[in-house]
């Protein structure tokens, strides 16, 4: 077995994700030792219940689980949409390798009120009052999922990494046909 296979089943199993372009140089390494040992390493976690899956340079587990998460699993989505409407609304090309600082989105919310209104939105996430203080527990919420990463803990500078694809693939999967297009309101 690969040495490395623990510390990839401690991260995976938590629900991170390994990207490509990590800010991390070990999680950088374990990504090319996942990349080149895929089939091997899909089998051994395949035998526990874990579902190795490749995403566009990342990699995360997929379990099988009770109809009875599918609900857990639906609030979970629209958090991630939510939270993705917000971020591509401060700045369109906010995706893998993009580096922004929470000041950058400060400075972008007192320009913009939809922005703001969109801020305003995630409280039942974040629950701050505060803007600052909503954006900062964005930033954890994404820091802790492994979709951004601190660059720089001086300037606060954080880097998106190649996980960020897998909410922007989450939206582009839901697929509405154009018949009940027009029966959901607005």
């Amino acid at each position: 077995m690969i040495k490395q296979t623990a510390e990839i089943f401690e991260i995976l199993s938590k629900g991170q994700f390994i990207s490509s372009n990590s800010v991390d140089e070990n999680l950088r390494r374990l990504y090319l030792v996942i990349d080149e040992n895929f089939d091997e390493l899909y089998d051994y976690f395949m035998a526990i219940r874990f579902f190795l899956t490749r995403g566009d340079e990342y990699f995360y587990f997929v379990r099988m689980e009770n109809k009875v998460d599918i609900e857990r699993k639906l609030r979970q989505a629209m958090k991630w949409i939510d939270i993705l409407d917000f971020v591509k609304s401060f700045n369109s090309s906010f995706g893998s390798g993009f580096r922004f600082t929470s000041s950058d989105i400060s400075v972008r919310l007192n320009l913009d009120a939809e922005l703001k209104d969109k801020l305003m939105g995630l409280k039942k996430y974040t629950e701050k009052e505060k803007y600052d203080e909503s954006i900062e527990k964005i930033m954890e919420i994404l820091k802790k999922e492994g979709f951004v990463e601190e660059e720089n803990p001086i300037s606060r500078m954080y880097k998106v990494t190649a996980a960020f694809h897998y909410l922007e693939q989450l939206v582009l999967s839901i697929n509405i046909p154009e018949e009940v297009k027009y029966e959901i309101p607005e």
